[in-house]
């Protein structure tokens, strides 16, 4: 099953990661997303290592939708490059598929 995807991304503040949660939910590119945070992290940005805090936002989509949701991500984000990801997701009860195909359909 290769259907539905859970794509995450990270913001530095809790507001700006309810914010692209609410906007993807809203125009049906995600069918809900979760907040985590803050969550330590280490990384390589512009050649130099960091240390930081962020917040992880994890959504749930089709495959279909996931060009649609990586646009919206990409262009509301806060930073220039932000890391977004799209994992397969392999199993997932019935019910589970259901909401996420009939959540996500164009209207």
């Amino acid at each position: 099953m290769t259907d539905y995807v859970q794509v995450s991304t990270a913001t530095p503040t809790r507001d700006q990661a309810v914010d692209l949660a609410r906007g993807a939910v809203e125009q049906r590119l995600a069918a809900g997303a979760q907040i985590i945070g803050p969550v330590g992290s280490a990384f390589w940005h512009l050649g130099e290592f960091g240390v930081g805090e962020e917040w992880r936002l994890l959504l749930t989509t089709s495959t279909e939708r996931y060009p649609d949701l990586e646009r919206f991500l990409i262009e509301h984000h806060p930073w220039d490059n932000p890391e977004v990801i799209g994992t397969p997701i392999t199993h997932a009860a019935e019910r589970c598929r259901q909401w996420i195909s009939d959540s996500v359909s164009k209207p």
